[in-house]
């Protein structure tokens, strides 16, 4: 199963006015793995940043969907809420779920429209509590048909999902509701493959 990363990567940066300056720059790719987000993001900055670049962090990230559109490069982090309902008849109970998506827009409000239409086909009410601004430069979405050992597919023919003017970029697997994943039982599913034993 896939995950979203957020990558840090360190570099010289020519600025608009010619002048060189050193800085730190968020990416947010999909992979299985904090190894294989590395080793991607060498991959895809490789022909990109000019001279050498470090990666200085690596963070798991809570996105559900990412809502791309063509017109804007600037990312918004929504916080959408909605009510579960878990059980039936006298067991049942209601659950407050919240899911963090990302939108492309120009600025709050249109984020806020943007995520409003992109999520108009959910059969339950929500509401948007936060929106602010990311500061992810770029979005690497993952596709089974990258081949890791060699060269990587270019994004413009990667097929994904549009919804409304734009695209819907998911990692695959964080269609399931793994927000309340317990934590204990996921680790007593873990099992050290190299016990002492052998």
């Amino acid at each position: 199963m896939n995950n979203w990363f957020t990558v840090k990567v360190k570099y010289t940066k020519q600025l608009e006015n010619g002048s060189f300056k050193r800085v730190t720059e968020p990416y947010l790719l999909a992979s299985m793995t904090f190894t294989d987000a590395e080793a991607r993001i060498y991959e895809e900055l490789g022909s990109v940043i000019r001279g050498e670049f470090n990666v200085v962090g690596i963070a798991r990230t809570e996105i559900h969907d990412i809502f791309a559109y063509d017109d804007v490069d600037t990312w918004f982090k929504c916080k959408v809420t909605y009510e579960r309902v878990d059980g039936e008849g006298e067991g049942e109970s209601k659950k407050k779920v919240a899911q963090n998506f990302l939108v492309s827009a120009s600025n709050i409000k249109q984020a806020y429209d943007r995520i409003q239409e992109s999520l108009s086909t959910l059969l339950v009410d929500f509401s948007v509590p936060s929106i602010t601004l990311s500061p992810i430069v770029e979005i690497f979405p993952y596709a089974e048909q990258l081949d890791r050992e060699i060269s990587r597919t270019p994004i413009e023919e990667i097929n994904d999902l549009s919804v409304g003017n734009g695209k819907v970029f998911t990692a695959s697997g964080s269609d399931l509701d793994d927000d309340f994943i317990d934590e204990d039982e996921a680790m007593s599913e873990l099992t050290d493959e190299y016990s002492d034993e052998d």
